[in-house]
């Protein structure tokens, strides 16, 4: 994998009525696109949610899914962002690179682009990306060392400047449910 320096990459995974689909985008930091991988939907049969039970799904969206996008994208980017909990450790542990889920949050906004404020959660910060609007909800994966954590609010700062953060998580969903419809 080769590494792109200023990019982002955004990593979903989504699940709905017994199948499970993903897909990876590697951005510059003006949220144009370098890579893309996606999997095809995942519908495990009655004998593996038997023998899985309850653990079928992260299974599957560990060593399935996200293993497979992870070794299908070309370019490794300076931070992984993801919007789902079950991923965020294993995302870190497979790709060795900067991870970080991010979400919106209601908080009021931040003194300036770039702080980071603490929060009562243990590895939950709000971080101001953009100079306008309400700071990020960032969560790391345990065990995260803080310049990590600074080192991550400065890319996601920079590149706030010339993009929304948070928007290719729509390009993300709109590309999977073009790919599930069918239509070419």
């Amino acid at each position: 994998m080769a590494s792109q320096n200023n990019s982002l990459g955004y990593v979903m995974i989504e699940g709905s009525e017994g199948m499970i689909r993903g897909a990876a985008l590697v951005t510059d930091a003006k949220g144009f696109p370098l890579d893309f991988a996606r999997t095809e939907p995942l519908r495990p049969d009655h004998l593996a949610r038997i023998l899985y039970g309850e653990s079928f799904g992260k299974y599957a969206k560990e060593k399935l899914i996200l293993e497979s996008l992870l070794d299908a994208v070309e370019l490794k980017p300076q931070v992984w962002i993801c919007n789902d909990s079950d991923i965020l450790t294993p995302l870190k542990d497979y790709s060795k690179v900067k991870t970080v889920l991010l979400e919106e949050s209601p908080h009021v906004p931040l003194d300036a682009a770039g702080h980071i404020e603490t929060t009562a959660d243990p590895g939950v910060f709000l971080i101001q990306a953009a100079v306008n609007g309400a700071p990020l909800r960032a969560e790391f994966p345990a065990n995260t060392r803080p310049e990590e954590v600074q080192q991550t609010a400065a890319i996601l700062s920079e590149a706030s400047e010339s993009m929304e953060i948070l928007e290719p998580f729509t390009r993300l969903q709109k590309a999977l449910n073009f790919l599930a419809s069918g239509v070419r």
